[in-house]
This record gives C-alpha cells, structure tokens and sequence, in this order.
C-alpha cells in the first residue's frame, strides 16, 4: 500500500469525532482524555492511570458512562489505572493484540486495536491507527479533526526508542504517517511536555525538530542522541 493509499484510508468516511476533555494525572505529566458522546453520554476514557477517582468525578460532573477504556501502548503510567477502571465501570478495553496481555484479565471485555478499525463511542468514534515505535503495539486514535498520539508523539517531541519494545525504524514510519493527516488535526499527546497542551499537525511539521527530519538517517541520529 502506497503512503497515498493509506493517507486515504486513515481520512475515509472517518465518524462524528467526539468531544473531548484532557486531564493531566499523576506525576509523570500523564494526559489523559475522556472522549464522549454528547447525544448518548456514552464515553471513553484513553490511557487511564494514577487518578481514576479524580477522572470518574469528571465523569459523574458531565453525566457519562464509561464504556471503553482506549489504550495507546502499556508502559505502566498508561495503564496504571486500567483495573480500577473496569471494576467500577465494566469498561471494555481497547488496545492493540500485540501488547493486549498486559491488561488482559479473566472475564474482562477485549477489542483488539487493529489498524483501520472504528471504535465507536455512542453515536460518535475514532479509528485505529497502528503507530509502532515507542512499543512494538503502540496506536493512536484518530478522530474528525483531531489525534489522540499517546507517546508517539509529543508537542515538540517523540517518544523514546531505546526501551523494550522500542524500534527507530518504526518510530520513523509512524511519525510519517502522522504528517500525511490534515495539518488542522490536532494533537493530543500522552505527556505535557511541551509548551502547550495541545497542537496541530502543521504546527508539529514546521517545529518539532523529530519531524523535521528529512531522512531516517537523520532522525535516527536525532533520536538515538537524545533520550527524552
């Protein structure tokens, strides 16, 4: 599949995005968000960990239920909060089969985050986009006009290389597939470690210097220099 042909598959016939409140968790800079439906209340939760408590709180204020926990990859101050989740809203759990045994459990619901497939969240959703690199599973989540990046990709950065799992090469290739997405997308990272919250995918291109890069070569030497 030619880069062409997967930009359109990524854009094809995308649902009604959800709405979207970021929260920043714990003390690592955790992002997470809570996806919903404004029509049927329905909601999902990405990546939840440290502070299910405060999250759920935030849920009870807007009136949702969760349904579906989204994961983007499963170091453990991603999904920290995934037990807890489930056993107090029967959440299903969202996450790449390739990393699925670190929140599998006896009787919990399972999708499998395989690129291309539509998640939805009431009458709203996002699609898989399978975004290896920083984990051998790692995913994004797109919606109409916005991208849920984990630690894929930060506002100024990229996620690491160097741990288990990780892979430059891939890191790359995921990163490439982001910059084909509509320049207006917006960014919503794992981590707060950039100027701002939030950014966009044009913004992202004329400023981060990891896609800045102009080759592999490069960007491997970026990458593999710096550890952050």
């Amino acid at each position: 599949m030619s880069d062409n042909d997967a930009n359109a598959r990524d854009e094809a016939g995308l649902p009604p995005a959800p709405e979207v409140v970021q929260m920043e968790v714990g003390l690592l800079q955790n992002f997470c968000e809570i996806l919903f439906c404004p029509e049927t209340r329905e909601a999902a939760i990405v990546d939840p960990a440290w502070e299910v408590d405060r999250l759920l709180k935030e849920v009870d204020r807007l009136g949702l239920e969760v349904t579906a926990a989204l994961i983007t990859h499963t170091h453990n101050d991603h999904i920290e909060g995934v037990d807890a989740l489930v056993e107090k809203t029967g959440a299903a759990v969202v996450v790449s089969p390739r990393e699925a045994a670190a929140v599998s459990a006896p009787g919990r619901k399972m999708i499998d985050a395989v690129d291309g497939r539509d998640i939805a969240i009431g009458k709203r959703g996002v699609r898989v986009l399978d975004t290896p690199g920083h984990t051998v599973g790692g995913a994004c989540y797109l919606a109409d006009g916005y991208v849920v990046t984990g630690d894929v990709l930060f506002v100024g950065g990229c996620g690491r290389t160097d741990f288990r799992g990780g892979d430059s090469a891939a890191m790359w290739k995921s990163l490439q597939r982001l910059m084909r997405l509509p320049e207006e997308t917006r960014v919503y990272p794992g981590h707060d470690y950039g100027e701002t919250p939030t950014s966009t995918i044009g913004q992202e291109i004329r400023s981060n210097r990891f896609m800045r890069c102009a080759t592999f070569e490069e960007f491997r030497a970026l990458r593999e220099r710096k550890r952050s």
